[in-house]
């Protein structure tokens, strides 16, 4: 009887720097270091410097030039041309040598959702699809669109129909489906009227990097990393005029995007560890957002201090985790942060003996989707 492990083609958006999408590289790591047969296959861009103990295949879209990638950006609004041309070129990469069991397409765009499907009809084996985003989860969402030009802007309504319309037909095709939050789930069901399995696998932080470490620091420092979207800016007003309102010169708040040198996500562990409160900005215009921020504030022990709440499922893990606050309220914000000075005057350091912490990190999340694969192939 044979023993041999399944192979699993994983596919994903393009794998950008510095953080190279975390989900995406820890659950190959994982299948790898179980014996599966892994191989990331992506969209060709900037060299991949992250390590790795698995083949990784990469796709040429594009060469190069605006003129080129308007020209193919509108063919595969009207042809689907990139879902079409990816996929094929991959099928015509194989020798007949490559056993595949499964496919596992991880993305939140209809490309290359729609390659994986391709790719796995072609080779008569099953499609798991895991959804990290959906366009819907933000009223109005641009962050999502990589097109922000004006020549482009009056399409976009186009765009969006074509793009749920392709997105939803391969969600509904598929033998399973992972998604990071209850409402995403929710959300995925009523595409697919229930008949397709939907399992909420959280995000969640990488043990390695990101462990608690109560080391005193010189600076109490509110901390906050990632990008900034409109949606977000009201948040980050109200907690400046707390800030103001406490009068502390002690008290800074620190605020790094990706616009400025960006934080190797080998270094994010000691940025969080070396901060008294990760700060979440979100908005009650979104709906089952659950930033990686997050989860690397429970990974350090951080309290972290959400604004506002978006009356959702960051405020119920918060809650459920006892990992900070989720509050609109100026003055439980204020609260928040001269308690949490406070013990940061007197120790040094601050430390939020959060609960539930081992559900969450990235290994969980591995062993779930691995179960998942298993249902499936057996």
């Amino acid at each position: 009887m044979s023993t041999r492990k399944p192979n699993i083609l994983v596919v994903s958006d393009p794998m950008v720097a510095p953080g190279y999408l975390p989900r995406v590289r820890y659950l190959c790591d994982y299948l790898a270091r179980k014996g599966y047969g892994v191989t990331l296959l992506t969209e060709d861009g900037k060299p991949l410097t992250f390590t790795h103990a698995y083949p990784i295949q990469t796709i040429r879209m594009y060469h190069g030039g605006t003129l080129e990638w308007l020209t193919k950006a509108i063919w595969t609004l009207l042809t689907d041309w990139y879902n079409r041309a990816f996929a094929s070129r991959f099928i015509h990469r194989l020798s007949g040598n490559e056993p595949y069991d499964l496919v596992l397409c991880s993305s939140f765009n209809d490309s290359p959702l729609g390659a994986a499907a391709r790719i796995a009809r072609r080779l008569n084996i099953p499609l798991v699809c895991d959804i990290r985003d959906l366009e819907e989860q933000v009223n109005d969402s641009r962050y999502q669109y990589q097109h922000q030009s004006r020549f482009l802007m009056p399409f976009r309504g186009f765009y969006r129909t074509i793009h749920r319309r392709r997105r939803n037909a391969v969600l509904r095709q598929a033998n399973a489906i992972t998604t990071v939050s209850p409402w995403h789930a929710e959300f995925i069901q009523a595409i697919t009227k229930h008949r397709v399995p939907v399992t909420v696998v959280y995000n969640g932080f990488d043990e390695q990097v990101f462990y608690p470490s109560d080391t005193p620091t010189t600076v109490f420092k509110i901390s906050y990393i990632g990008s900034l979207f409109a949606w977000q800016k009201a948040g980050l007003e109200k907690v400046k005029r707390v800030i103001e309102a406490c009068k502390s010169s002690s008290i800074l708040l620190d605020i790094h995007t990706p616009q400025q040198e960006p934080i190797a996500h080998e270094q994010l562990g000691e940025a969080v560890r070396e901060s008294s409160i990760m700060l979440v900005l979100t908005s009650t215009e979104t709906h089952g957002m659950l930033t990686t921020k997050f989860y690397e504030a429970l990974g350090c022990n951080k309290p972290v201090l959400c604004v506002p709440s978006d009356k959702g499922a960051l405020a119920d893990l918060i809650a459920y985790t006892k990992a900070g606050i989720a509050t609109e309220d100026e003055e439980e914000i204020k609260a928040f942060i001269q308690g949490q000075y406070k013990q940061w005057k007197e120790k040094g350091y601050t430390h939020q003996q959060s609960v539930h912490r081992e559900e969450f990190t990235r290994e969980a999340q591995c062993r779930q989707t691995e179960e998942i694969i298993k249902t499936i192939l057996s």
